[in-house]
């Protein structure tokens, strides 16, 4: 068994797409997907399955979302070690001025190619930075991210289905997924 992330984009904001979190485990547990635990209110949930299950099963959740609640929600898989190689990869890391809240991580379903890369580099949608990665891309949000214009800058270009999570809530989902590996 594997612990997996499952981020979904875009439910429980401002009373759209909603989805309670013990409605998400239940749809996880129907999908065979074992112990399912989630993580507040914006669409985090660790499970374990086997990696023979991995393939086609963000499709699934998916699917089953759109089923049981009438709408569409992208979701983006992520594993144990994913998520290691994402804390180890922190271009921000040993800059003392980040503040943790303010690091977002956009996680997306597949990789960019080069042109989708030199297109995100070239935005000036305010003091954002911006360091991609091979299926993320770490932003510093140094005035926060509500007022920001880069997130609606961001999706035209990338044309990928993503979602983000702040530097907190990705390290809290890290912890979560080695405690489900740890106790198999």
């Amino acid at each position: 068994m594997i612990a997996i992330v499952a981020l979904l984009r875009g439910v429980n904001l401002g009373g759209h797409k909603k989805i309670g979190m013990e409605e998400l485990r239940n749809i996880c547990c129907s999908l065979d997907l074992t112990n399912p635990k989630t993580y507040i209110q914006s669409g985090n949930v660790v499970f374990g399955c086997s990696k023979s299950a991995v393939p086609g099963l963000a499709a699934r959740i998916e699917s089953a979302i759109e089923k049981r609640l009438g709408f569409h929600s992208a979701v983006v898989l992520r594993t144990t070690n994913d998520l290691r190689q994402i804390l180890a990869r922190n271009p921000f890391a040993k800059r003392p001025d980040i503040e943790p809240s303010k690091l977002i991580v956009w996680f997306l379903a597949n990789p960019f190619d080069a042109a989708t890369r030199d297109r995100i580099l070239s935005i000036r949608a305010g003091p954002e930075e911006i360091q991609p990665a091979e299926r993320e891309l770490y932003i510093y949000f140094p005035e926060g991210q509500g007022r920001s214009k880069l997130p609606a800058v961001l999706d035209r270009a990338l044309n990928i289905p993503a979602t983000a999570r702040n530097w907190n809530t990705v390290l809290k989902l890290l912890e979560m997924s080695k405690e489900l590996e740890a106790a198999k």
